[in-house]
């Protein structure tokens, strides 16, 4: 299992329903929408959270991640497990739970650039781009990417957050 890169950008926003109209006029593929149940561990470095997509499926995602509003890589790892309530309680169990981040996202591809426009429960509607860098692009060309994507989606820079949606729930 090798470490992955991509160059991630989130912003809280006003209208769902025309960035999903500006979305769906871009992307290469239909919306797929997911619900997503996160659960976030303690971890001591990074973040760690479990994925649940339905209950014979998930994913375990670790990643680092600077926070800041400007575009930024995102370092990760994935594992798949078909057991994510066992898997839930055996990492509860060693290092505890530090939250839980439902959403609803709407994913749309365009080219290797993913935009997530989610529903997040207790927070309300975001954006969030994440470029995948492919084999020999450069976390620079993954920004301008991002920055150029914003820029078609009308997101205003003040609208940038900083951390993840887990971060956000805390400071409520």
């Amino acid at each position: 299992m090798s470490i992955a890169t991509n160059v991630e950008i989130k912003a809280e926003i006003s209208d769902l329903h025309k960035l999903r109209e500006l979305a769906e006029s871009i992307t290469d593929v239909p919306c797929e929408a997911i619900k997503q149940h996160d659960i976030f561990f303690n971890a001591p470095r990074g973040r760690l959270k479990l994925r649940v997509l339905n209950p014979g499926f998930g994913q375990l995602v670790y990643y680092e991640r600077q926070d800041c509003s400007a575009p930024r890589p995102s370092n990760y790892i994935v594992s798949v497990t078909t057991e994510p309530d066992s898997l839930e309680r055996v990492l509860a169990a060693a290092l505890g739970v530090r939250g839980v981040v439902d959403k609803e996202r709407y994913l749309y591809k365009v080219g290797n650039t993913r935009i997530h426009l989610d529903k997040v429960k207790g927070l309300g509607d975001y954006l969030e781009l994440e470029v995948v860098l492919t084999p020999g692009q450069t976390v620079q060309e993954g920004k301008e990417i991002a920055l150029l994507l914003i820029r078609r989606l009308g997101i205003n820079e003040a609208d940038l957050i900083d951390v993840a949606y887990i971060d956000l729930l805390k400071r409520q």
